[in-house]
């Protein structure tokens, strides 16, 4: 085993946050709806989001038999609601292929529609206890300081990288999954972005970057996302009014919100290809 191992498993039984999809009694269904909830937003917006959802649709059965308009409501302001179509279309296709149950098979999982390589080597670690490398933002920030002596890894995940982490793996299966939601919590909690609190680190004193001085990133530019003003606010403005809505929605209730006529029609056109809107033959606005 590498020294790596016993330190964060350690850390990790004493500090591991009581999340409602790491517990015992969690579904793969709840394992699954978390991980495509938590891609690029925090857990404090997920966790209520999360309960909702699993207490209206506790089987991707229950789900599949809803509108996909129901999903983008409750869905609410979590961001980039495409993720609730994908839900929606994951858990379709999970009643029809797998008789209603989440499956363990990695293929299987990869070949769900929404879920690619991080979420099915999640779901099928978290849900299932099997090993796979699983390798979000977090995982791969702590294994480029430890092990690669960098501050920050590179913008997308490399063949090297995921060769690094997949020698890293316990042995053992069970082992294995505990490791990679070890390391997740530790990049979590611990070794942050920003300002990582390397006193409280289990493995500072095997970590590569802090031996090293801890040299500044030096790589491409990092994009920082604008949020002000872009299509991307405008697309959740008026979604917003369509969630919120009883029935169909005048288009001059979606004037008020945003005003810019150009990109105002832009992204209606945007939300209605995405399938997260409809236009109605009344020239109205609606969830689908």
């Amino acid at each position: 085993m590498s020294a790596l191992h016993e330190p964060v498993l350690r850390w990790y039984d004493a500090h591991a946050r009581d999340l409602p999809w790491r517990r015992p009694e969690a579904s793969p269904w709840s394992v699954m709806v978390s991980e495509l909830m938590l891609q690029q937003t925090p857990v404090s917006r997920v966790l209520p989001v999360h309960e909702q959802w699993l207490e209206r649709w506790p089987t991707p059965a229950d789900l599949a038999a809803e509108p996909t308009g129901e999903a983008v409501r409750m869905w609410g302001r979590l961001g980039y609601p495409r993720r609730a179509l994908r839900l929606h279309a994951a858990a379709t296709a999970i009643v029809e292929r797998h008789g209603g149950e989440v499956p363990a098979d990695h293929a299987a999982l990869l070949a769900l529609p929404g879920v690619g390589d991080y979420t099915a080597a999640a779901i099928a670690s978290f849900a299932f206890g099997q090993r796979h490398v699983v390798l979000d933002t977090n995982v791969r920030r702590v294994l480029a300081r430890t092990v690669g002596g960098v501050e920050l890894p590179a913008a997308h995940v490399t063949k090297a990288e995921k060769e690094a982490a997949a020698e890293l793996l316990p042995e053992d299966e069970a082992t294995a999954a505990t490791w990679a939601v070890g390391v997740m919590e530790l990049g979590a909690l611990v070794c942050t972005a920003a300002r990582p609190r390397c006193t409280e680190c289990p493995v500072a004193s095997l970590c590569a970057w802090r031996s090293a001085g801890y040299p500044a990133y030096d790589g491409p530019p990092r994009r920082v996302q604008t949020w002000a003003g872009t299509d991307r606010q405008c697309r959740g403005r008026l979604l917003a009014v369509l969630r919120d809505a009883d029935g169909p929605v005048h288009p001059s209730r979606l004037e008020a919100i945003w005003a810019e006529e150009a990109q105002r029609a832009r992204c209606l056109a945007g939300l209605v290809e995405d399938g997260l809107a409809v236009r109605t033959d009344a020239g109205t606005y609606a969830l689908p």
